[in-house]
């Protein structure tokens, strides 16, 4: 019997009445946050192990994001970049720092970071390496999750996400994800970029094998080829390290950036790459109204500064070794696979238990928030300002679910 009090059945009734069923979420609606936790409408408190699909590395309401937020909205919040506004260069530098590289093109979306990838690498490949007028192409993998446009859709090998959006836009060649072999036999003297993530989030945490980056990274210099880390997902203090890429000591020749970008505040992406790269944009070529906007730059500075102390990458690292160790010792136990890196796990659960969303729907009665993917895969990905304490409720809450 329901009670007639909660709130929670009407917000859910009413959002399915009135929003396009382009997302299929839990039934859970949330009125507050902080920190790893959350509060829904009717006052019950849930632990955040999806931190919003790695936009909330830093948790809800961090401190130093919402005084930086509130400062900018009392000033200017938009300008346009048709004028330059006292957050926009400091905003690039430092981030432009933090990457290594030489310049920084801001953006909003995580799919606009990878459109604007995509073309700054066809340009790149008219103008520099000289491809014929129209032959560019672009070296994908099987499973990639880069976004929905309908370019990017193109590429995708997820039906759902796929299928009926043609027709598809022509210049991409698809490859085995982890396959080197296959990623070298791809390319030709028309391709201009490799574009991966360095891990599979969508796909379900997927690491690819010791050594495949470093060759995609080895064949890409060899043949002239740019290789652009898509790291929206995997960068910024999620995986341990600032970039996913930094485990196996690569450096691509441009990264992608968003979700954490924004502190869980605004949409913030970017793309960063060096001068020879994202120097053949001219102006007029490439755009956003909002891209680089002043409380988005005001926000992530702030980010961007708390990176540069280290601090999450360290308390990404280490409390990714205790959920590790956690999830480990559930395989037999109702798990069949663990991916783990720094504070991001993919979990194979026995299909013969459940799905992975009727894991995620009793996980959500247990006062713990995940997502599932692909079928029998969930996915954890709490805020990095999680304790040792709420990793192990997390832990012993998917025990209980496991067991029956």
């Amino acid at each position: 019997m329901v009670d007639d009090k909660l709130r929670t059945p009407g917000a859910v009734r009413d959002a399915e009445r009135w929003t396009a069923h382009n997302y299929h979420p839990l039934p859970v609606v949330i009125s507050s946050a902080e920190g790893a936790w959350l509060t829904d409408v009717d006052g019950r408190r849930y632990l955040d192990c999806l931190a919003g699909y790695s936009a909330l590395n830093f948790g809800h309401r961090h401190p130093q994001l919402i005084a930086a937020a509130h400062t900018q909205l009392d000033r200017l919040t938009l300008t346009s970049r048709a004028f330059i506004h006292d957050q926009f260069a400091d905003f690039c530098r430092e981030l432009a720092e933090l990457c290594g590289k030489d310049l920084v093109l801001p953006m909003n979306t995580g799919a606009e970071a990878v459109e604007t990838g995509i073309k700054v690498a066809r340009k790149w490949g008219y103008q520099v390496k000289g491809v014929a007028a129209g032959q560019a192409n672009i070296v994908v993998a099987e499973g990639n999750f880069h976004g929905r446009t309908t370019t990017i859709v193109s590429f995708s090998t997820d039906e759902d996400a796929r299928a009926d959006f043609g027709p598809y836009t022509p210049g991409f060649t698809v490859v085995p994800y982890g396959d080197l072999d296959a990623l070298t036999a791809a390319i030709d003297e028309n391709t201009v970029a490799v574009l991966l993530e360095p891990i599979q989030g969508e796909q379900g945490v997927v690491v690819p094998p010791e050594g495949y980056l470093p060759g995609v990274r080895q064949v890409c210099t060899e043949r002239d080829v740019l290789f652009i880390a898509d790291e929206i997902q995997s960068g910024l203090g999620r995986t341990g390290a600032t970039f996913a890429c930094d485990h196996e000591g690569v450096v691509p020749d441009m990264y992608l950036l968003g979700k954490a970008l924004g502190g869980g505040i605004v949409p913030v992406s970017a793309v960063a790459a060096n001068a020879d790269v994202l120097g053949v944009l001219k102006p007029g070529q490439h755009g956003s109204t909002f891209g680089g906007n002043p409380l988005a730059c005001a926000v992530a500075i702030e980010v961007v500064r708390l990176l540069a102390t280290g601090e999450f990458q360290r308390r990404s690292a280490e409390l990714g070794e205790r959920l590790r160790a956690g999830l480990e010792g559930l395989v037999g136990k109702g798990l069949v696979g663990v991916r783990v890196r720094g504070l991001w796990a993919g979990l194979d659960i026995d299909p013969a238990l459940m799905s992975g969303r009727e894991a995620c729907e009793r996980l959500a009665e247990r006062g713990v928030l995940a997502k599932d993917t692909h079928g029998s895969t969930i996915r954890l990905a709490p805020p990095l300002v999680i304790t040792e304490e709420e990793i192990d409720l997390a832990v012993t809450q998917l025990a209980e679910v496991l067991a029956g």
